[in-house]
């Protein structure tokens, strides 16, 4: 190793510095334990200090308005920011929360060829979107409420409005889904709905489950539910009429994309859809919480 392969590079930025410490560590992993360990215990030590001098360097200028004005400023720094962030001195950005809470979802939306993307941040409300496999999927509601909602509210509370926007058509043809993914793992639950030729193809079939009114839509090889209610006024849809897909509300002409449950005529609200599954002729449904 020369010292050639050790100088720290001419970047003065984070991505700079980050690239310094990540060769460091590469040429750490080849030492044998005793020296490896000694450079992580250095590494330990030399963290602590500075750790601590920052956290009373902040405490001290907290107590001055104008410093802690300067302070607030100079955070914007990515290097600031960074370094802080590293000995929690500073609360994660909304950006970065929001990140974290998409990246607990991918895992299981990328097994079956899905994937999120944050498209635009105003607090307090998002929007995201569902690429590949999950976009126009028959669960795609399910699984934004069950899955990329509920984990964006658990990071990120200052978040009150999470709108979900229409994909670029990454849905593949021949991959039917009858089921979310946040739905898979459950076992109990599911709820015998009636065979597959009591739903017309093509149509829709109103039905009462537990108490629960809802709707069972058949178009192609893709069976859906959702509950029977115009996301507009909560009115009943069943005596809607149903062309290529597509819903229509008796009362006020909104009009519904029985795939997904997506409202064509006002695309920040959706029906609200249940898990289905189809194992030969039989239909069941696990209701969403």
């Amino acid at each position: 190793m020369t010292a050639l392969d050790t100088a720290p590079t001419q970047r003065h930025d984070l991505t700079g510095f980050v690239g310094d410490i990540q060769r460091l560590e590469a040429i750490f992993e080849t030492w044998d334990e005793t020296p490896r360990a000694a450079a992580e215990a250095y590494r330990r030590s030399i963290e602590a200090l500075n750790g601590e001098a920052l956290r009373r360097l902040v405490r001290a200028l907290k107590a001055e308005p104008a410093a802690l004005a300067a302070m607030k400023a100079a955070v914007a720094d990515e290097v600031v920011y960074a370094v802080l962030r590293r000995h929690d001195i500073v609360k994660a950005r909304l950006s970065e929360r929001l990140e974290v809470a998409l990246e607990g979802v991918r895992p299981m939306l990328a097994s079956h060829g899905g994937d999120v993307e944050l498209v635009k941040v105003t607090p307090p409300s998002i929007e995201v979107r569902f690429l590949g496999a999950c976009d126009g999927c028959p669960a795609s509601a399910l699984t934004f409420h069950q899955g990329v909602k509920k984990a964006v509210e658990d990071a990120c509370p200052e978040i009150t409005e999470i709108l979900q926007v229409k994909g670029l058509g990454g849905g593949g043809e021949g991959s039917v889904r009858f089921i979310s993914p946040f739905a898979i793992g459950a076992d109990s639950d599911w709820i015998f709905a009636g065979s597959l030729s009591d739903i017309p193809q093509g149509g829709v079939r109103v039905t009462e489950l537990e108490g629960e009114k809802v709707l069972l839509s058949r178009q192609g090889a893709v069976v859906t539910c959702f509950q029977n209610a115009c996301a507009h006024l909560g009115l009943p849809l069943g005596d809607g009429e149903v062309v290529d897909g597509i819903l229509t509300c008796p009362h006020h002409d909104f009009q519904y994309d029985l795939a997904s449950g997506e409202c064509l005529t006002a695309p920040e609200v959706q029906l609200q859809a249940h898990a289905v599954r189809v194992t030969g002729r039989r239909v069941e449904v696990r209701f969403s919480k």
